[in-house]
């Protein structure tokens, strides 16, 4: 199996978002032939989770596939997991063959995906940041379950969206925190109000890149946060989350396959590498 950590970076992963698995399957190959690295599969928007539906699609591509549950459905309704059943959908995911999946921050405590929940001790933890848990209850839960899936030979991505501004100080210590989880990757997504919000997220990926140990993905959304998603690929963000289709359920912020593939490769060309 393929694993995600050890892709080049930066990996272009197509975003899949179906609600059959045919349409998946038929998705998967429109990012094969633009020369996707990955593929980033959201389950909720399927109709059929079961594991022979996963395994459906995950076997119909040697691209390594992260499952990902963000209970969503393909309108964008809530999904309706508790997050027990969050948890096994990852585990079926690894069963029919996924390469890792992606376990948000707030796994296990459901209040804290809207708000801050915990105690405020830590730099990341002012201004109320979303998908932040310091309950060391709910770590050892989460801690779990990242065994269980490094036990049955996939990875584990750590994802954070605080969904507000935080300086490079902030996301350093909040990524070292995450760590402590030991994850294979990680995620973490702040938000850019402003131009010197955007420029702060192009410093701190540098900084990340420099002082974590393990692959990290990191980029800011909101009205200045676009160019964060095509530049902090190119300063050592592990992962591109493109879309290869765009339709009604598509991220409209995530970026357009071919043209990050097209602007990797182009770097790569004129520079020898990217993210040295």
């Amino acid at each position: 199996m393929i694993k995600i950590s050890k892709l080049q970076a930066p990996a272009v992963a197509g975003v899949v978002k179906a609600k059959n698995a045919k349409s998946a399957i038929a998705e998967i190959k429109n990012c094969q032939y633009d020369r996707a690295n990955m593929i980033d599969l959201h389950m909720p928007c399927l109709e059929d989770t079961s594991i022979e539906a996963l395994k459906n699609i995950i076997q119909s591509t040697k691209l390594p596939v992260l499952a990902l549950n963000y209970n969503n459905t393909y309108e964008g309704a809530d999904a309706g997991y508790t997050e027990e059943a969050r948890a096994e959908s990852f585990l079926r995911a690894v069963k029919a063959g996924a390469a890792g999946i992606d376990m948000q921050g707030y796994t296990f405590h459901l209040p804290s995906k809207k708000d801050f929940c915990g105690e405020d001790k830590y730099s990341f933890t002012k201004g109320n940041p979303k998908e932040v848990v310091t309950d060391k209850t709910v770590i050892a839960k989460q801690c779990e379950l990242i065994d269980k899936v490094h036990s049955m030979g996939a990875e584990v991505l750590l994802s954070c969206h605080p969904g507000i501004p935080l300086t490079c100080e902030q996301v350093t210590e909040l990524a070292l925190f995450l760590m402590e989880r030991k994850p294979d990757i990680l995620k973490i997504v702040t938000k850019a109000e402003t131009e010197d919000d955007m420029l702060e997220a192009l410093r701190t990926m540098r900084i990340l890149k420099r002082e974590l140990p393990i692959p990290v993905s990191y980029h800011a959304s909101g009205k200045a946060g676009m160019l964060s998603r095509m530049i902090n690929p190119i300063l050592g963000s592990h992962i591109a989350f493109c879309v290869d289709r765009y339709d009604s359920a598509s991220t409209m912020e995530q970026l357009d396959l071919r043209t990050v593939r097209s602007i990797i490769d182009n770097v790569r060309s004129i520079t020898g590498e990217i993210n040295g």
